[in-house]
């Protein structure tokens, strides 16, 4: 079954990935394609940490997702993938209940309260992997490419229109923001992020969750780390808020406990980074309309996910192209 897919982000690529090894002949349509660097798309900017999310829905695709990218740092480190030491401390719950993946991650381990840093009201640490997007985009594509997955360069406003530069009779709508106006669908909403890459002899990859959201990810390659962050719903502006940087730096001091106190604004940082995740208020649609998968709304969690919603993604082609028919929206 000849199959189109409409964007190469994560999501997209893994999708193709899952439908060629399932026998499909896939095109990708996108305005987008991995080695851009322009603020048009979210991919290449994630920091891209694998942090299953204890109150997101999904766990089953976070957990496809984690066992995929764990045996992908095994197998071939040129993709950009590595295994970390990881922390997680939260502020707003007191045990770890709600921590589902503890039974899924390697070395998990509870952090006793009197080692806890101020504020803390939990932590644990386990192994976790991060990803360099400027890495892992190129290798997945060229692995695609190899599969026979054909790539066109190209800005789409219709599933029609994808439809005729393919040949498919199946669309796989993978256009992240672009899905406001493909799926007239007024829930997507910009997220703005901004973080800092920071030259920094730092390996561990640390999250803190609850009041307030600041993170350091090793970045595998670089020498560098980053550091971030925050979530600003709605908010396009695509200049650097000066205001937030040492904002960023102060809270990402204090989270790494010593460890980046030497860390300069106009020493260390190499870039400043914004960009927009692309939302869904209500979370991710993953599901069928016509002869439409759609794949979006996954906001900070695309990595996290993709694995795992990837694979979704080819069950529901299966799943047209085996009917030859439609399914309705439950959108």
């Amino acid at each position: 079954m000849d199959v189109v897919i409409i964007g190469s982000g994560v999501i997209g690529l893994l999708s193709a990935h899952y439908l060629t090894q399932a026998g499909h002949r896939v095109t990708i349509v996108s305005r987008d394609l991995p080695g851009d660097d322009t603020q048009d798309w979210a991919s290449p900017w994630a920091g891209a940490a694998i942090f299953p999310h204890p109150d997101a829905k999904g766990q089953d695709l976070q957990e496809e997702t984690f066992k995929k990218f764990w045996a992908l740092a095994h197998r071939d480190p040129t993709s950009g993938v590595q295994i970390v030491k990881t922390t997680e401390y939260y502020d707003d719950r007191a045990d770890d209940s709600s921590i589902w993946y503890k039974n899924l991650v390697p070395q998990y381990r509870r952090i006793p309260y009197q080692d806890l840093p101020k504020g803390a009201k939990m932590g644990f640490r386990f192994l976790s992997m991060t990803v360099n997007p400027a890495r892992y985009l190129p290798w997945i594509m060229k692995q695609l490419k190899d599969s026979g997955v054909r790539f066109v360069r190209k800005e789409v406003t219709s599933f029609r229109e994808a439809m005729q530069i393919s040949g498919a009779k199946i669309v796989v709508n993978a256009s992240g923001l672009g899905a406001f106006e493909l799926s007239n669908d007024e829930e997507v909403v910009a997220v703005r992020g901004q973080t800092m890459l920071v030259q920094a002899d730092f390996d561990e990859l640390m999250m803190w969750q609850g009041s307030h959201y600041t993170y350091v990810i090793p970045r595998m390659y670089t020498d560098c780390v980053i550091v971030g962050g925050v979530s600003q719903e709605g908010n396009l502006d695509r200049r650097v808020d000066e205001r937030l940087r040492p904002d960023i730096l102060a809270r990402v001091k204090a989270l790494t406990v010593g460890s980046l106190d030497s860390v300069g604004l106009d020493t260390h940082v190499k870039k400043d980074i914004v960009a927009f995740r692309p939302g869904r208020k209500g979370g991710y649609r993953l599901e069928t309309e016509g002869n439409v998968v759609h794949a979006y709304g996954f906001g900070a969690l695309g990595y996290t996910l993709s694995y795992g919603a990837a694979k979704r993604v080819r069950d529901l082609v299966e799943s047209l192209a085996q009917k030859g028919g439609e399914e309705k929206s439950r959108l």
